[in-house]
Parts: structure tokens; C-alpha cells; sequence
């Protein structure tokens, strides 16, 4: 569910309203293309997910930065208690810009800097997720120089098959996250006796976008059966961090996903009974259906074989259609009136790149110069992925409370992007 829907307008007309908000009015206050954010979506998403744990009152959920970095979002979303998952410094940081207690901060990523494990150690996170040996190793270097503890969690690689994207499958031997199921008991007889080093628990993420609960209860029942070997042999193990993965709607004539609340019965079931802490890093269920990305129609162009929608956003605002064939649906702003004929048109933007596209042979009310359009389900994986491809400004964003709105991200002026740039000083 979310809270973008036809109200009337001004004009009185159906006008697609983020909340209380006019989007047409919107994209007159600040120009397009612009991302939009909706405070009371990402509040219930995440109170929905958190509520299905409701029965482990020490879970802890960290949203994944990854998928919407926004600092308007990260702060909405710590009003509602939530942590953070973290992959980068910079990351590291936007959680702390918007006061997330160091304590409810997990670091992921298979290649972690000396540079960023220092300011994590030196922060107090909660933890580590260890992907590999060299890691390991160099964590417990930086932890003794600095004279603190890190706590960690081995992130398992249980291959897997996520039955998702390719390229957002991360469970899998072949996939670089993680170490093996087989070498797990090794690995953490050596990070009990490297100095510097807790070991705490077990991390396992299999990947994003998963529609189908059978590849969690494959990772989770391994997962239950490394957790009790690891005890057998006297290894303390505290909490489990379950990743995220879980999909979400991006069309309506596709199965539902699962809802969190199937997949909180399935956690119950394969680890419920462990006794341990239960740490989640959900981002594109809470993000993807609380934002939008609102673009203007620049022509209508006919070729020989097909028909083309230029509009003024592009695959460098919006990456996910060409990155992994992914599907938006797209909604006209001001919603058509009965009998106006559909049009089956690509989606395109101005960047010289065949592959920029929102939308290909998509059926859509005939739409003309000037109109908007509104990708819907590009609230995760959709500023974040942004670029300046073709010196294109990035585009700003906008979180919508209510009846109020704020620009949390500026567009940047031309000025702005150049002034990032030196000439060497034998030009």
C-alpha cells in the first residue's frame, strides 16, 4: 500500500496527490524531473515489518541506506526506532547526520577500507558483517591499534538460489558476498582467538526483490543448523542477522509478494526457537512504494516502427529499467479523461544511449507535450543510482508530510556541478 492516489484538483480534475499534495502543483514549485517521498508510506512499511516481529521485543531493523540515502528519509524512518544498515563511510556518516544510536548500526559490504573500519571501531556500531579472512584479519589489526572490540557476524554464503535478478542474487557460490557454509566453523575457531575480535553472531542475505518464502526457508534452515554446530563447539552465538531481500509489487498483473507477516511465521519457525537476537536489513520493502519520480513529456515522436514518449527524465536519474529490466509502472499525473485512446509507446529521456528508457512498448493513455507522468514504485534503488551522465543535473528530492512539503535534496545549479572540477594548472 501506499499513499499516492487520484484527488481532485485544482482544475478539478483528478490530479495524482503524493498524501495531501497536489503533484502538479509540485512540478510547477520545483521544476522536473523530481523524486517524491511519502512520510505516512515509509512510516507504516516499516511499523508493518517492525509489528511482525512484535513477539522478539530485542529485534532490531536496520534499513538498508543502500537502497534510499535520502537524509529526510533516514530521519523519518529513525523516528519510528529504526536502524541502520551500512556499507560505506559515507553511509556510516548520513546515519549519524540524522542521530541513529551507534548502537543500533550494522557495517556490511565485502570490501570495507582500514580508513572505514577505524571510524566504525571509533563510532561504537553494533557490529561487523565479516566477509572474508583477509578481513577478518585486518579488522582485528585496526581494532587492537585503536584499542577497542569489534563485534562481528560472518556473513554465511549458503548457496542459495534466490530465484531473483541475476544481478541482485547474492547467495549464491558464484556471488562474491560472503564466506562458504563449509568454511564457517574454521573461520570462527580463528576469529575466537585473534585479539580484538567478538564473535557474536551469524549473518546470511541472499539477495533483493524475492517473491517466493522457499529460498528463505532453504538459508534459514541452514542457518539453524550452523548456529547449534557452532554452540556444540562452544561458540557463543547472540544474534542472527537475517538480511532483508524481501520483495515488493511493481505490477499489478503479477502475484503479490509475500507479506511481512508470513515472513515473520517463517523466521518463528526455522529460528524463532534459538534464543537469539534478531537483526533485519529491510530497504526496498519499507522504500520502494514511498516514492515516485515525476517527469514532463517533451514530445511525442513517430517513427517507422514505433512511437516514442521523450519525456525529461532519464536512465541516469532512473536506472533500474535499463540496469536490470526492471518495470515501473506509469501513471499520468492528471488523470485521463473516460475514452482517451491508448498508445503503446516506449518511455524514453535525452541521454544518446539506446539503453535510456523508463519503459518499453508500454501501453499508456495518449499523452502529449507538456503532460506528466508519474513512475510509480521508485522509492529504493532509484535517486541513490543517480548519475551526471550526459552533464545532466541530478535531480531533487522531495518529502511530502501531510499537507507539507519539503526539498530535502536541492537541484544543483550548473554552476554547482562545474565548480566540482579543476583545470590543472598547465591549462
Amino acid at each position: 500500500m501506499h499513499h499516492f492516489a487520484y484527488r481532485r484538483g485544482v482544475s478539478k480534475a483528478n490530479v495524482l496527490h503524493a498524501e495531501e499534495i497536489d503533484l502538479a502543483d509540485l512540478a510547477a514549485a520545483v521544476g522536473t524531473p523530481f523524486y517524491c517521498y511519502s512520510t505516512a508510506t515509509l512510516e507504516r512499511h516499516y511499523r508493518v515489518f517492525a509489528d511482525a516481529f512484535a513477539g522478539a521485543p530485542d529485534t532490531l531493523v536496520c534499513f538498508s541506506i543502500k537502497a534510499n540515502s535520502n537524509l529526510g528519509v533516514l530521519a523519518t524512518l529513525v523516528r519510528q526506532g529504526a536502524g541502520m544498515d551500512v556499507v560505506s563511510e559515507g553511509e556510516l556518516r548520513r546515519a549519524l547526520a540524522v542521530r541513529v544510536p551507534p548502537d543500533k548500526i550494522v557495517f556490511s559490504g565485502v570490501g570495507k577500507t582500514r580508513e572505514e573500519m577505524a571510524f566504525a571501531l571509533d563510532t561504537g556500531i553494533f557490529a561487523f558483517n565479516v566477509e572474508s579472512e583477509p578481513e577478518l584479519r585486518a579488522l582485528s589489526e585496526i581494532a587492537i591499534a585503536h584499542e577497542r572490540t569489534a563485534r562481528i557476524a560472518f556473513r554465511i554464503n549458503p548457496d542459495v538460489d534466490a530465484k531473483t535478478h541475476h544481478k541482485i542474487a547474492t547467495g549464491k557460490a558464484e556471488n562474491k558476498f560472503g564466506v562458504p557454509f563449509a568454511e564457517a566453523h574454521s573461520l570462527y575457531t580463528l576469529a575466537s582467538k585473534l585479539p580484538g575480535i567478538e564473535v557474536a553472531g551469524i549473518h546470511m542475505h541472499i539477495g533483493s526483490q524475492i517473491t517466493d518464502l522457499a529460498p528463505f526457508r532453504n538459508a534459514f534452515a541452514l542457518l539453524h543448523e550452523l548456529i547449534g554446530m557452532l554452540r556444540t563447539q562452544g561458540f557463543a552465538i547472540s544474534f542472527v542477522n537475517l538480511g532483508g531481500g524481501l520483495g515488493i509489487p511493481y505490477r499489478n498483473d503479477q502475484p503479490a509478494p509475500p507479506l511481512p507477516d508470513d515472513y515473520a511465521r517463517l523466521v518463528k519457525e526455522e529460528v524463532g526457537g534459538l534464543g537469539v537476537r534478531l537483526l533485519f536489513e529491510p530497504g526496498r520493502m519499507i522504500a520502494g512504494n514511498a516514492g515516485v519520480l515525476v517527469s514532463r513529456v517533451l514530445y511525442i515522436k513517430r517513427g517507422d516502427a514505433k512511437t516514442f514518449t521523450i519525456v525529461d527524465a532519464a536512465m541516469n536519474d532512473l536506472m533500474r529499467p535499463t540496469l536490470y529490466e526492471a518495470y515501473h509502472e506509469i501513471l499520468p499525473v492528471v488523470e485521463p479523461a473516460a475514452g482517451t485512446p491508448i498508445v503503446v509507446t516506449d518511455v524514453a529521456g535525452p541521454v544518446c544511449e539506446t539503453g535510456d528508457y523508463l519503459a518499453l512498448a508500454r501501453p499508456l493513455p495518449e499523452l502529449r507535450a507538456g503532460d506528466l507522468i508519474s513512475v510509480m514504485t521508485a522509492g529504493a534503488y532509484g535517486a541513490v543510482l543517480a548519475s551526471e551522465y550526459n552533464s545532466r543535473l541530478l535531480v531533487p528530492e522531495v518529502l511530502v508530510a501531510g499537507n507539507k512539503y519539503s526539498v530535502t535534496r536541492q537541484r544543483p545549479s550548473y554552476d554547482d556541478m562545474l565548480a566540482k572540477e579543476l583545470l590543472p594548472n598547465w591549462l
